[in-house]
């Protein structure tokens, strides 16, 4: 089990993600590549939320092929590529986090792709 780490000497967290997260010896881990609000199909969602929504279960498709969940995600890195969507892009991860807390990097800047407004990376561990 990976564990959040705390300290009162540093700033509180901007929002719900953690501080840092411990991950124990022996953990397998993955490293999620950046994920786009693109479908399989390759079609590409409508909109800032649908893209966070479908950026995130792409990636929760990968973590069930490795055998992990959510619960498992130590480490997000997004890109936005406009500022506004910051407050959209924290809802959506927060109602598919369920309260679960994992260290966190923003980033907004150009995308690869001019429609893409989005783009999410996780690592996540797992003791089995």
């Amino acid at each position: 089990m990976n564990w959040t780490v705390d300290s009162a000497d540093a700033p509180a967290p901007f929002s719900a993600y953690a501080q840092a997260i411990e991950v124990p010896a022996g953990a397998r881990t993955i490293h999620v590549s950046g994920q786009v609000g693109v479908s399989s199909d390759g079609s590409l969602a409508e909109g800032v939320e649908a893209q966070v929504e479908l950026a995130w279960q792409n990636i929760f498709t990968i973590l069930a092929a490795a055998r992990m969940d959510k619960s498992d995600i130590v480490d997000v890195l997004v890109l936005l590529k406009r500022a506004e969507d910051v407050g959209v892009y924290r809802r959506v991860r927060d109602r598919y986090f369920e309260g679960h807390l994992a260290a966190s990097t923003m980033l907004v800047c150009d995308l690869a792709q001019p429609d893409w407004l989005v783009e999410i990376a996780v690592r996540a561990a797992k003791v089995d």
